[in-house]
């Protein structure tokens, strides 16, 4: 088989598009990702601004922060995903809708320029909310982006190799091997899970004679982990943690983060090593200062066709928004539902076609608790344990981009199983 020589394919579909209207997404998500792999190539100029350039399969990565999965398993370029649409490794930063036009800043050397738009998508995304904790920032470890499970990942063994040196107090060596999670959503729950995993496969070993000082706790908030999910799965959680040694305590609410140590709303103090802030998600800065309508949490309100308030060709996908009246969750499924509606209902305009309003279909909620188990909260069923742990793993494994990805995931969960994780620190 003859290949083409994908310089004449990238000028073929310039030629075919010229004409066609330019469209801006905004951001490299799930929303975003969805939108460019269903949108007809041919029939519309595609532009995508986001500061991270690739697309992060973010239900998996507490996994890469211990190590049962290495990081590029779970990223794919966006140059690679849809190379017919023209990338900048940028920020929007500003527009304007009466002339629309986008602001954009490099993110290599913080230039800025403006891109012209037909039309908008804002799937921007959102990034963690401190809400207004003093020293979270400072001292404590986000879980958003691939960067952090790096510095968890680093973070830990430093805890475990710190924790080692002769001479050290007791208390110091209690205080190093306390890992702190605040946050009871699903990532929290993952991360702590992993942790416990990691630390029960891989360090108990090498590390034997540290063992008896190794805490885990979760702090919630509110009265109760994993709100969205059924009663009894909530429970069942629960249980496996106290088996695991995993404290949860719910009603805790942080009211600072030192150097060394949590400090509690109701005044006590919590020693830790390391801490990961999983509490919650804030839509990005360039949303925040949109001067349109929003929902309590900051996010940009559309109608039922995700448009953005009055705005002319402006929609929006994914957690930077919320369609009035109709609220769903803040999760990877409903901004793929999202995006691809936007592609279809963007293929259907340039041919002329009517467009029916956004109708979002719930397939459930997934997570996984340690030890091989695992919880799936679907519909039509109501599954737990190891069953529910290979049901898990097999959904994530279809929805991954590509083929090469999906090998690579399979790849690394069958070296941690016979291997193990790697414990170096570089």
């Amino acid at each position: 088989m003859i290949s083409r020589d994908p310089r004449q394919q990238t000028d073929e579909t310039a030629q075919m598009t010229t004409g066609a209207p330019r469209v801006v997404v905004l951001g490299s998500g799930f929303g975003a990702l969805s939108f460019l792999t269903h949108i007809d190539v041919n029939r519309h100029r595609l532009t995508v601004v986001s500061p991270r350039n690739h697309f992060l399969f973010t239900p998996l990565l507490p996994s890469t922060t211990v190590g049962t999965l290495e990081f590029r398993s779970i990223i794919e370029s966006v140059r690679t995903a849809c190379p017919e649409a023209v990338y900048y490794h940028a920020e929007a930063v500003g527009f304007d809708p009466a002339a629309q036009t986008i602001r954009c800043r490099n993110m290599i050397d913080r230039s800025e320029f403006t891109l012209p738009y037909d039309r908008l998508i804002i799937a921007a995304g959102a990034t963690s909310h401190t809400f207004g904790v003093p020293g979270v920032r400072e001292h404590a470890h986000f879980l958003k982006e691939l960067a952090d499970a790096r510095a968890i990942r680093s973070s830990i063994i430093e805890c475990f190799e710190r924790a080692a040196q002769p001479g050290l107090a007791s208390p110091t060596r209690r205080r190093l091997l306390h890992f702190v999670v605040v946050g009871g959503g699903p990532t929290g729950v993952e991360f702590a899970a992993e942790l416990h995993d990691f630390i029960v496969q891989d360090l108990q070993g090498p590390y034997r004679a540290l063992m008896a000082d190794v805490a885990i706790t979760l702090l919630e908030a509110g009265p109760s982990i994993l709100t969205t999910f059924d009663e009894a799965l909530r429970s069942y959680t629960l249980k496996v943690f106290r088996r695991q040694r995993i404290e949860v305590r719910t009603g805790s609410l942080v009211a600072a983060v030192h150097s060394t140590q949590l400090e509690l709303s109701d005044g006590s103090e919590l020693p830790y090593g390391m801490v990961v802030w999983a509490a919650g998600v804030v839509p990005v800065r360039f949303v925040q200062d949109l001067s349109c309508a929003k929902d309590k949490e900051g996010r940009l309100l559309t109608d039922e066709f995700l448009r953005v308030g009055a705005m002319a060709n402006v929609y929006a996908a994914g957690d930077c928004m919320a369609i009035e009246g109709r609220p769903f969750p803040s999760t990877a499924q409903t901004a793929q539902q999202q995006g691809k509606y936007l592609a279809r209902a963007f293929n259907r305009l340039i041919r002329g076609k009517s467009v029916s309003s956004f109708q979002y279909r719930h397939y459930g909620m997934l997570a996984y608790v340690g030890g091989g188990r695992a919880l799936a909260d679907l519909s039509s069923f109501k599954g737990r344990g190891f069953s529910a742990w290979l049901f898990w793993r097999s959904a994530y494994l279809t929805k991954i981009v590509s083929m090469k990805n999906k090998i690579l995931v399979l790849f690394d969960w069958f070296k941690t199983f016979v291997f193990g994780r790697d414990l170096s620190k570089f």
